[in-house]
């Protein structure tokens, strides 16, 4: 007598073959993350309301030099930490620290995104809280102190050395400007650039490095690299041990971190695929619903939303570029959503369709409420853990607590129309995603947004392309319909929220 396999065995051999990857995943990447603190000691502690934390690496007799570390916009000390192991590995004390609006640092940064006055004599009040806490560490030879900056923080470390001539030495990766600094000043000037930044950057560099003693500045065009990935890049690294000096041992990994917190990343994104599976059950899959066109309603859409945005309310929310962000979903979602609910469709399906056709009973809806309550949850976690221990701060501190509901707010109106207007189909819902990105980064390079949303577009187009992804697979699930839009709007809006500057 034959025997028919169960209808569970062959999902329980899919989930089976999802879970080990994503676990391998998760586990390459906690072991690189520890490795990657191998060696080094770390201490903590708050000066004048500045987080600071100070890296060594090895000990080391008699004293040491002296290295402050400075973030550039919408960075952190967490993400300057490879260039702090590099120093210490050097036998230097590094020494990261936050500035106000960043990371832990929960004051808030006046005027950020503008270079206002306001905001330099903020990042000069941070800077200096730094050096001076540096040059109180016994093990810290006071004549050695050199900087370290980038973007932002480049500008604001050039500014402090010129000013300060007891500053052994600085450094300064991608500097936006350097009109400002006297002739000559600071001397011991390193100049790092990405080969593939913005022409202006290179432009900054190679005009401050034609203004001091050429014996006393060097100028470093790192190939291949855009102003974020130089942080990263193995030449950065040793071009800034060598300026340093310390006779250590070589530079470690500059990107150990990084792609530890890449495969911590790819492991929860994967496990995501299992553990809807799990929570769902073997749901049958909503059928598409009428929609009107896509391509017509997402350009309407996101045309108004771009212009519209920096009229709304959200747009003096004291998140830079997180307000007109928050502001342009949600002119865009409440779009979408109306051009679902109104766009006249053929036939007898004109009306926007209700629940599923099937008939779902108290405990199945009560089953997928504690479902998207757990996916939610595990959202958060697979977007912020791997976030902060591997890139950059990911922890909401002072403001960003009543922020980060509100830019989820934008969020989830903008998924909610999206979900409606494409009727459940994935591609068009990719599309609307992408129709987004391309308005958002139009409306910088045309001046209708603020300059600094180039640097936000990167991070929002992967997290679009994630959430899409993730949406995919619970509408093959069978989720409710409003589950894709309550989990990606998390997804978008954790690290939104967290890290761009309180202003």
């Amino acid at each position: 007598m034959s025997v028919r396999p169960s209808g569970v065995a062959p999902a329980t051999r899919r989930t089976v073959l999802l879970t080990l990857p994503a676990l391998l995943a998760v586990l390459l990447g906690a072991v690189g993350l520890v490795r990657a603190d191998a060696g080094a000691t770390t201490r903590q502690v708050t000066v004048g309301g500045v987080p600071l934390t100070e890296v060594r690496a090895g000990p080391v007799e008699g004293r040491r030099p002296g290295v402050v570390i400075a973030h550039g916009f919408a960075g952190s000390a967490r993400l300057m930490r490879p260039l702090a192991d590099t120093v210490a590995r050097q036998g230097a004390v590094a020494l990261l620290f936050d500035f106000a609006g960043h990371g832990a640092n929960p004051a808030r940064l006046p005027g950020a995104g503008r270079d206002a006055a306001e905001t330099r004599a903020a990042l000069a009040r941070d800077l200096a809280v730094a050096v001076a806490h540096l040059r109180t560490l016994p093990d810290v030879d006071p004549a050695r102190i050199v900087l370290v900056g980038h973007s932002m923080g480049a500008g604001a470390v050039t500014r402090y050395a010129a000013g300060h001539p007891d500053i052994a030495r600085t450094v300064a990766i991608s500097l936006p400007d350097g009109d400002d600094l006297p002739d000559g000043r600071p001397e011991g000037l390193l100049l790092i650039v990405g080969g593939a930044e913005f022409p202006d950057f290179r432009d900054t560099a190679e005009a401050t490095a034609r203004r001091g003693d050429p014996a006393g500045r060097r100028l470093v065009v790192v190939p291949g690299v855009e102003h974020i990935s130089v942080l990263f890049a193995g030449r950065t690294h040793r071009e800034v041990a060598a300026w340093v000096g310390g006779g250590g041992g070589a530079p470690p990994w500059p990107v150990a971190r990084a792609v530890s917190a890449g495969l911590l990343l790819l492991g929860a994104g994967l496990g995501f695929v299992p553990l809807v599976g799990l929570l769902l059950g073997r749901r049958r899959p909503a059928p598409p619903r009428p929609a009107p066109p896509t391509s017509v309603v997402a350009a309407v859409a996101v045309g108004a939303g771009v212009g519209v945005a920096a009229l709304a309310p959200t747009a003096r929310l004291p998140l830079a570029v997180g307000g007109y962000v928050t502001g342009f979903l949600l002119v865009t979602g409440g779009l979408l959503v109306a051009a679902a609910r109104w766009w006249p469709l053929p036939g007898p399906a004109a009306a926007l369709p209700g629940p599923a056709a099937a008939p779902v009973g108290p405990r199945r809806d009560v089953g997928a409420v504690v479902a998207g309550l757990l996916l939610t949850g595990y959202a958060v976690g697979a977007v912020a853990v791997p976030i902060h221990l591997g890139l950059t701060s990911a922890l909401p501190v002072g403001a960003r607590w009543w922020l980060l509901p509100l830019v989820a707010a934008g969020c989830l109106a903008f998924l909610t129309g999206a979900e409606l207007v494409t009727g459940g189909r994935s591609l068009r819902y990719a599309a609307v995603g992408a129709s987004a990105v391309l308005a958002l980064t139009g409306a910088a390079v045309a001046g209708l947004a603020p300059g600094f949303v180039l640097l936000v577009v990167p991070l929002f187009a992967v997290l679009v392309a994630w959430q899409a992804a993730w949406a995919a697979v619970l509408r093959r699930a069978g989720a409710p319909r409003w589950l894709p839009a309550l989990v990606g709007a998390v997804l978008l809006a954790w690290p939104v929220a967290t890290t761009l500057p309180l202003s």
